[in-house]
């Protein structure tokens, strides 16, 4: 009898051992191969797993961000790069969601994705109030960019009845301004875009500055709005820094998740960006001071004791 309790114990000890060994697999929702969120996505992972023992994180591709924070929700994805403003629309049930997305939670926003407003040289657009009565592009119907569009335009008390509405692409806007349909367009996404730098190169192009009480105020309706600036030259023929506001990348992640497992994981990446930037240049506009900002879900419980051990947040 005492050699049974014996044996139980030492099984006991072993397989408690091995439950500590037990690697740890978790899905890392992104958005399609040929975007930035997929492999910029790959690279977070791979910092995960060669930094964290017994970690095992995939990259897995998709249709973005309101499909991500939809997997989240289900418990179908841990991890997710959305954008914040789409995060913002989920967890609280408006705009594109008829509901609230229950699990969601924030590790931190990443990179700026701006709000570029772009006219053609001949409509003689300067402002956003020359808009008025022009052929604008939001981007695709029900899309990030089609709601960032219609708050920045209220924002300076311009509806889109007070436009000719278009909802194309980035590259069917592009091609708009350049062959004449389109007085202007917006596009939300990191600096350069290459559908602009074509235009700019082919046909040239004004950006609109967002900007004044009217920015301000976009910002404090909307905390996920960030201000920024697309510097000089970024496009061929832009001479002068542009003011915008910006949305940003964000790393999302299933609010269920055990704390000590976040705090470990926000830990391994925001002490290795130096790897996350060789791998993506993205990883360069990346850093923990700015990674509480642009927040409107709140952080994980893991997250936030990382950034409050190192002082970014109070």
């Amino acid at each position: 009898m005492k050699k049974i309790v014996v044996f139980a114990a030492v099984m006991g000890a072993l397989l408690s051992l091995s439950g500590c060994n037990e690697k740890k697999n978790f899905i890392l929702a992104t958005g399609g191969t040929g975007g930035t969120y997929y492999p910029f996505g790959g690279a977070i992972a791979n910092i995960w797993n060669t930094k964290i023992d017994n970690m095992n994180v995939t990259a897995q591709a998709t249709g973005a961000s309101a499909e991500n924070l939809r997997l989240i929700s289900k418990g179908d994805a841990e991890f997710a790069t959305v954008q914040n403003d789409v995060m913002d629309y989920a967890y609280r049930g408006s705009d594109m969601f008829g509901q609230k997305l229950p699990n969601l939670a924030s590790i931190g926003t990443l990179y700026p994705e701006v709000v570029q407003i772009a006219a053609s040289k001949s409509s003689g657009i300067k402002t956003i109030g020359d808009l008025h009565g022009k052929r604008v592009s939001v981007g695709d119907a029900g899309s990030g960019v089609e709601f960032n569009a219609k708050q920045i335009l209220e924002g300076y008390g311009i509806t889109f009845d007070d436009i000719n509405k278009n909802n194309l692409s980035f590259k069917e806007s592009a091609e708009g301004l350049q062959n004449g349909t389109l007085d202007a367009c917006f596009i939300t996404a990191g600096v350069p875009n290459a559908a602009l730098q074509e235009l700019a190169f082919t046909a040239g192009l004004v950006l609109i500055p967002v900007n004044g009480p009217e920015a301000d105020s976009i910002c404090q309706r909307y905390s996920f709005y960030t201000k920024t600036v697309i510097p000089a030259g970024t496009y061929k023929g832009t001479d002068v820094d542009t003011e915008a506001l910006a949305i940003k990348a964000t790393l999302a992640v299933n609010a269920s998740l055990d704390e000590a497992t976040v705090y470990e994981m926000t830990k391994a990446l925001f002490e290795n960006l130096d790897e996350l930037s060789a791998a993506h240049a993205k990883g360069k506009e990346v850093s923990a001071k700015e990674a509480v900002t642009g927040i409107s879900v709140p952080f994980h419980p893991g997250a936030m004791k990382y950034f409050k051990e190192i002082g970014v947040l109070n």
